[in-house]
């Protein structure tokens, strides 16, 4: 059970702050792991920042391996590193680690795994047993009838007009996009086990049969040239969408600010 700074993360129900000054790797480690190891019972995606650095002046407050502790705890807990990453519901599992030139900051932001709070409830007893017993065998597989199992076997040639018909709007593409990297893994998952030897099941085996991940990442192209169309040429996006991206382009900015800072520093370095 969480206990602590560990408690207060998972209680938080929006985006919040964290600064880790004064922790050590242990502590952090121990936090982070018990903060994220279970899904957060959210409607909406919210944004968890931790501050794991500082410039000169407030350098000594954070331990030097303070950021790995985070980023290496969420990758064992299946989170992935995304630069792109917003505080959209597809970026659920997902961090970022970011400078921030003006307070002269180093963070990590995490999105977290999430789930609707009607999905906390259950019939209790045998028949949330069985629930729990289906999911464990469909880890791996897709849901019959499902939009993964639809985007996933759906012939390459067709999934243009697919796509089209299904998703419409900017946020949807988006979703699809993040579906197909869902598939991605899934299908890279079943290779990892058949490289280590171990037999697939039958509908496994189906699955890994019919979907490549060489057709997985032509569909991403697919449907990331159509979110640039949408925006760049239609312009067909809304509000709420306009604000997703000029969020993800400004994190893009600090990325690539910092990316530019390490870069001027290291060459600095060489020279001296």
């Amino acid at each position: 059970m969480a206990s602590g700074l560990a408690a207060h993360i998972r209680s938080s129900t929006e985006s919040d702050t964290f600064d880790l000054a004064g922790q050590n790797v242990s502590t952090v480690t121990v936090n982070i792991e018990q903060a994220f190891n279970e899904l957060f019972p959210l409607e909406e995606m919210i944004r968890i920042t931790f501050v794991t650095g500082a410039g000169k002046l407030g350098r000594q407050k954070y331990d030097d391996g303070c950021a790995k502790a985070v980023t290496s705890t969420l990758r064992k807990l299946g989170f992935e590193e995304d630069r792109a990453a917003s505080c959209v519901r597809e970026c659920g599992g997902s961090f970022k680690m970011q400078h921030d030139t003006g307070k002269n900051l180093k963070t990590v932001v995490v999105f977290p795994k999430i789930r609707e709070i009607d999905d906390l409830g259950g019939s209790g007893g045998e028949d949330n047993n069985e629930d729990n017993h289906t999911s464990n065998n469909i880890l791996l597989l897709f849901q019959p009838g499902s939009p993964e199992e639809m985007i996933a076997l759906s012939p390459v040639n067709m999934f243009s007009n697919l796509m089209k018909k299904r998703c419409p709007s900017w946020s949807q593409k988006k979703g699809c996009n993040a579906a197909l990297a869902n598939i991605q893994k899934k299908i890279s998952d079943l290779e990892e086990r058949l490289m280590k030897g171990l037999a697939l099941d039958d509908n496994e085996q189906v699955l890994y049969d019919a979907v490549s991940v060489d057709e997985i990442k032509e569909k991403h192209n697919i449907v990331k040239d159509a979110m640039h169309k949408q925006v760049e040429t239609d312009g067909n996006i809304t509000v709420e969408e306009q604000k997703q991206i000029t969020e993800q382009v400004s994190d893009r900015l600090i990325v690539i600010d910092n990316d530019l800072q390490e870069a001027i520093a290291e060459k600095k370095n060489k020279k001296g």
